[in-house]
């Protein structure tokens, strides 16, 4: 069995979804691998560290794309300027392609891949479960993102978020919300703690508002039945009364803050918008949204895909993928979670589809759409499916 492993050709990904270290470990287990000339550099991975862990290197990406039974990726297909045509597209059909699909809001690229009968697996869509955990590229990916928003926050804040007295006077610290206190916004509120700021958190799970109060935040947040806020450790979509009222309650909050950050994701679906424009309206100029969840769909109302804007004195990002702007850990703990996956798969010369975590992150297979969120964002849009 044949894996490529092609460059990445996001604008600023630096994110490679193999490294030396786990192509040696697919090597050991029967498996050829194909890596694309340059596919490393990004993250400071030589072509002949690739060379001497077993890898060929393959300098057309259009071979390497048709050589492949398996491709593994870090983001979405995108089109390739060069070729005029999406890196899908030069998969051969029945083949299998892992990466990043975020498949609610790339119906586009799921209904490629369900027209040529490729197998998508989505590494946003492993469950996280015991049995899912060295598998969850997205928990590994959303500490980095945590960090990240942070850095980025403090980057654009006209102010420090640390207090400080000097013979000027006293200056007081930033004020944090970070709404959702999964994977991201732990690590955002240790990252802001750290960096001095007064944070506050906001989460329906009364399990996460104990764990971000243990973190040093300044909790609220009010009861939802764990059966309706999430399912198998990852966050459910909340009906419109229940998300209204975590609304209401933010509407409070936002006012008093100098930094947002919204992270709340739910499983292969689209973001809930939680960060309403009057809500926006209400921040103080200079302040600071930092939309983790823009990948998704994005928690504020406002959020460009892709932009930093500024709103009536309000600076919203909609930064997309912000672990790839930390290659080097971003792409160790990404290539050793798709390895994980691609492994626990690889049974007696062949993938096996049925094993339960795969099973649970396959989007496509056989000409159909399996996954239940991608199935209902296509229903909203008929044209699409």
């Amino acid at each position: 069995m044949v894996i490529g492993v092609p460059k990445e050709i996001m604008q600023n990904e630096g994110r490679v979804a193999a490294t030396p270290e786990t192509v040696k470990r697919m090597v050991e287990a029967g498996l050829k691998v194909l890596v694309q000339t340059g596919a490393g550099l990004g993250a400071h991975h030589a072509d002949e560290a690739y060379r001497e862990a077993g890898a060929e290197m393959v300098r057309n990406v259009k071979e390497l794309w048709q050589k492949a039974d398996v491709i593994l990726k870090v983001k979405e297909p995108l089109k390739i300027p060069d070729l005029g045509c999406y890196e899908d597209e030069l998969l051969a059909e029945g083949k299998t392609l892992i990466t990043f699909l975020h498949p609610a809001n790339s119906l586009a690229t799921v209904t490629r891949l369900r027209d040529r009968k490729i197998t998508g697996l989505s590494m946003d869509c492993i469950p996280r479960t015991p049995e899912g955990w060295p598998m969850d590229a997205l928990s590994s990916m959303s500490i980095i993102a945590g960090y990240r928003a942070v850095v980025l926050a403090a980057a654009h804040l006209p102010k420090m978020f640390c207090t400080a007295l000097s013979g000027g006077g006293r200056v007081e610290p930033a004020k944090v919300l970070v709404v959702g206190a999964g994977m991201v916004g732990m690590q955002a509120i240790s990252s802001a703690k750290g960096l001095g700021a007064e944070v506050h958190a906001v989460d329906i799970r009364s399990e996460a508002r104990k764990r971000a109060e243990a973190a040093g935040a300044k909790v609220v947040g009010f009861a939802v039945p764990r059966e309706a806020a999430e399912e198998k450790g990852q966050a459910k979509f909340l009906p419109e009364q229940l998300l209204e009222e975590e609304r209401k309650q933010l509407a409070a909050l936002v006012p008093q803050m100098d930094v947002v950050i919204p992270s709340i994701l739910v499983l292969g679906e689209h973001a809930p918008v939680l960060i309403t424009r009057e809500m926006v309206e209400s921040m103080k100029p200079g302040s600071v949204i930092i939309d983790v969840a823009i990948d998704q769909g994005g928690n504020c109302e406002l959020t460009e895909r892709g932009k930093t804007t500024v709103y009536k004195g309000v600076t919203i990002s909609g930064i997309m993928n912000l672990p790839g702007q930390v290659p080097v850990h971003s792409a160790q703990l990404y290539a050793r979670n798709i390895c994980n996956l691609l492994l626990d798969m690889y049974q007696d010369g062949k993938l096996n589809f049925d094993r339960p975590v795969a099973k649970t992150a396959t989007v496509t297979r056989d000409g159909k759409v399996l996954h239940e969120g991608t199935l209902h964002a296509m229903k909203a849009t008929p044209a699409t499916a």
